[in-house]
């Protein structure tokens, strides 16, 4: 089996305005590439730019894929690491773009193994129960989300925060005062806060039954991360901060967190997801398996990996709920009362429409 060609696609969703610590998202500035075979099937990836934070955008991704499609033309896709490396070795980062083929290369093995992809993972189906996120607002506003969210069967609810820290405070006090405490809280900072101001927030958040707190730092400050864990009430996880196993190996010895956010847009895919999962299993830290502004393929792909893996016990996989004004996608999981749903059928089992597709800019090398 050869590569024989490779479609990249700016797959460009429009979303209502999505806020986060370091800044705002208009669309999902979304790459779908697919991966075609001497086998007459092709394999799928998608990934989602989010530059704030990986440092990755749309027009970079779509660049850099037509020099990952030229160097794997003509090559055996199931030697996954041998061709990952390939990309590696050609550039340094660009994780998020690494991820798209990453992806269609264990869709391609999972398709030739005749398996699901969890499957082909050595893994079985689970139930996952899936938060469901708020962007940043007014305390008032977000109470308002809440609410809904609350009315609309969310069990789980995620609050991005990391602005000023009294603000932050009151957001949470404001939506504990209108959903209660029936549900679960999970904050995310962005590496919105300095240490002082971490401090101060987490230390005053305490009554208010947070499950954890993501990213609470910048990553430079991650020397810093040992002191807050040990002064703070509120369980930390590490998300920006752990790009790679190396890196989860470095936080996790450093005592720096209870928690690891897996997101293959940081990981460059399923190969070092693997990687990062197994270093935290070692070291008895559970993982969480998120994501930046993804349609149901990668969801999909996401769903697969965090199915396979038990210590994978926390899922923030509500990429395409965060306000995507369309679903572009043919077959992949589906919800549950927030439960996802892994499709049946061989590989990832989804893909982008066709009649979607048509209409965004693509190149074929």
């Amino acid at each position: 089996m050869v590569i024989t060609k490779i479609e990249v696609f700016r797959f460009s969703i429009p979303i209502h305005p999505f806020t986060i610590a370091t800044g705002t998202m208009h669309f999902a500035q979304n790459i779908f590439i697919r991966v075609h075979t001497s086998t007459g099937f092709y394999g799928v990836g998608e990934c989602s730019a989010f530059p704030m934070i990986v440092g990755e955008t749309q027009h970079t991704c779509f660049v850099m894929a037509k020099d990952f499609a030229a160097i794997w033309k003509g090559k055996d896709p199931l030697e996954i690491e041998t061709r990952m490396n390939e990309l590696h070795a050609f550039t340094a980062g660009n994780s998020t773009i690494k991820s798209a083929f990453d992806m269609a290369l264990y869709d391609i093995a999972a398709k030739n193994a005749d398996k699901p992809l969890y499957s082909f993972l050595g893994g079985n189906k689970k139930r996952m129960l899936t938060d469901l996120t708020i962007g940043i607002d007014s305390p008032a506003n977000m109470a308002k989300e809440a609410t809904r969210f609350k009315e609309n069967g969310v069990s789980i609810i995620k609050v991005k925060l990391g602005k000023n820290p009294v603000d932050d405070i009151e957001r949470i006090k404001h939506i504990r005062e209108a959903i209660g405490y029936s549900i679960r809280l999970r904050i995310d900072a962005n590496q919105g806060w300095t240490m002082e101001e971490a401090t101060t927030a987490l230390t005053a958040l305490a009554p208010y039954q947070i499950e954890f707190c993501e990213q609470p730092m910048r990553r430079y400050n991650d020397h810093l991360l040992p002191s807050l864990k040990k002064i703070s009430p509120v369980l930390i996880m590490a998300d920006e901060s752990v790009f790679d196993h190396h890196d989860a190996e470095r936080v996790i010895k450093s005592d720096g967190c209870s928690y690891v956010n897996i997101k293959f847009s940081k990981s460059g895919g399923i190969l070092e997801a693997i990687k990062i999962n197994e270093t935290c299993e070692r070291h008895h830290i559970p993982c969480m398996m998120g994501g930046m502004l993804e349609s149901r393929v990668a969801l999909t792909a996401f769903a697969h990996f965090a199915s396979a893996r038990d210590n994978i016990q926390f899922y923030d996989m509500d990429t395409c709920l965060l306000g995507h004004k369309e679903d572009p996608v043919t077959g992949g999981v589906r919800y549950d009362n927030y439960f996802v749903e892994l499709p049946d059928g061989i590989g990832i089992g989804a893909d982008a429409d066709n009649s979607f597709l048509a209409t965004q800019e693509s190149v074929t090398i």
